[in-house]
């Protein structure tokens, strides 16, 4: 299976003029060492357009293949210790939301509501963060949030790489702050409360909020 097979049927049609694209950087991935795997490269798309209610923007995967799934910040049920960035992501929801640590880091009931869990980048080579930047991923990326923002799709943009994504959405739809890493997390990301002005936006249109 092809990347631009990954895809969902909604999302093939909607990214049909950059199919070109996605075969390029087939081609380019040939015989290299990715994370996340190659058949959970496209995951965070293969969902219905119209099911995304936010879209969380980050940078690249996880450049540990034991950690990088396929949903950006997201790691599988098992991984222990979890990755730095995403503990930081539960220290803030759990302080801005109170609730429960849920007892891993499989984001999977984030998207499972509506929550598309995108990185700018979507492939890396092991061990090595953003040794993919320049293999055409932005491409489809500004292609995805293009089409998100022309549907009211609230935007969480962590860090100047997803920041570049911005002028898609609506100015009232966008939340946006620093990288969750740990270079970065005490400037900013700390005390932002995100996930609870998600909430509120999504109440203010009369929409469930996500259980975060």
């Amino acid at each position: 299976m092809n990347l631009f097979s990954q895809l969902h049927p909604d999302w093939q049609i909607a990214l049909a003029h950059v199919r070109g694209n996605f075969e390029r950087i087939d081609a380019q991935l040939i015989g290299q060492e990715i994370t996340p795997a190659y058949e959970l490269v496209l995951r965070s798309l293969a969902t219905p357009i119209d099911s995304i209610r936010v879209v969380i923007v980050g940078q690249d995967p996880y450049p540990n293949p034991a950690h990088a799934n396929g949903l950006a910040f997201s790691v599988a049920p098992g991984v222990s210790p979890l990755p730095a960035s995403l503990r930081n992501i539960f220290i803030e929801v759990i302080s801005d939301c109170g609730v429960v640590h849920p007892g891993n880091g499989d984001l999977t009931r984030w998207a499972e509501q509506g929550v598309l869990l995108l990185n700018r980048i979507l492939t890396t080579q092991v061990n090595h963060s953003l040794a993919h930047s320049s293999i055409g991923w932005q491409v489809i990326t500004d292609e995805v949030a293009r089409i998100l923002g022309t549907r009211d799709v609230i935007a969480v943009l962590w860090g100047k790489s997803a920041q570049e994504l911005e002028h898609y959405f609506s100015h009232d739809l966008v939340i946006s702050g620093v990288h969750p890493s740990p270079l970065s997390a005490h400037r900013g990301f700390f005390g932002s409360k995100p996930f609870s002005r998600v909430n509120e936006i999504l109440a203010g249109k009369g929409r469930s909020s996500i259980q975060w």
